[in-house]
């Protein structure tokens, strides 16, 4: 803690908090102590650790349990709004990535997905669906189809990295993507798969990918826990 800085101590010791839990140092289930006992182990006073465990409480961070303590709930993941996998954006941040092969089929794509990927409807595509975890807790349902015959997807490989670093590793050159975000509420399906109650508000993703030559190679039309997902943005002034 810097005690010469203008920051607030309470807001130090969250932030200080907030980046052990989304590295991984503080583990969902992890039991932070009684405020007694951390503020006499941080030189604290009272008041200022229970603002801020209060604003973790708040984030969605932190839950206090009546009989167990304060516990760590589970860390948010914040995307960067640029061209990477969610699996590689989660190992980046520690979150401990893991995926469950739902289902991967060949079929003919339909009218949107015959659009997003430039052929003809009825043609076939291939269709994965999956359902991303960090730290073992659902974070989206990923649901991606790709042009027949682009690359080899096995089901153990899809089940151990991301669909973006087999696409490199196959010599497919990503180039840029067509992205729209929005949010509606859970159906009571999504909502089991997702560990959300019903009506829970997610956040939608529908992405197509293209490579250096223009072809598209991916149409991704996915759903994001509102809890535990967000999108960074950087904007910028036009001149």
């Amino acid at each position: 803690m810097d005690r010469s800085s203008p920051v607030p101590l309470y807001y130090q010791l969250a932030q200080q908090l907030e980046a052990a839990i989304e590295q991984g140092g503080l583990a969902p289930g992890s039991l932070l102590g009684n405020e007694i006992e951390l503020a006499a182990r941080l030189g604290l006073s009272r008041p200022t650790v229970r603002q801020a465990i209060q604003s973790l409480v708040d984030k969605g961070l932190l839950v206090r349990r009546r009989g167990v303590g304060t516990q760590v709930v589970h860390s948010q993941v914040r995307r960067p709004l640029e061209l990477s996998s969610l699996y590689d954006d989660l190992e980046t941040a520690g979150q401990r990535p893991a995926t469950r092969l739902l289902s991967r089929t060949v079929e003919p794509a339909s009218a949107q997905v015959a659009a997003a990927l430039g052929v003809p409807e009825g043609a076939e595509v291939v269709h994965i669906e999956r359902l991303r975890l960090a730290h073992g807790e659902p974070v989206a349902h990923l649901r991606n189809d790709l042009p027949a015959g682009l690359l080899d997807l096995d089901g153990d490989v899809l089940a151990e990295t991301g669909l973006y670093r087999l696409m490199r590793t196959a010599g497919i050159t990503l180039h840029s993507a067509r992205q729209t975000i929005g949010a509606r509420a859970a159906t009571p399906e999504e909502a089991e798969l997702l560990g959300e109650p019903t009506g829970a508000p997610l956040l939608t993703m529908e992405r197509t990918t293209f490579d250096d030559t223009g072809r598209a190679v991916e149409f991704g039309s996915h759903l994001y826990r509102a809890s535990r997902y967000s999108f960074d943005f950087q904007l910028l002034a036009r001149p």
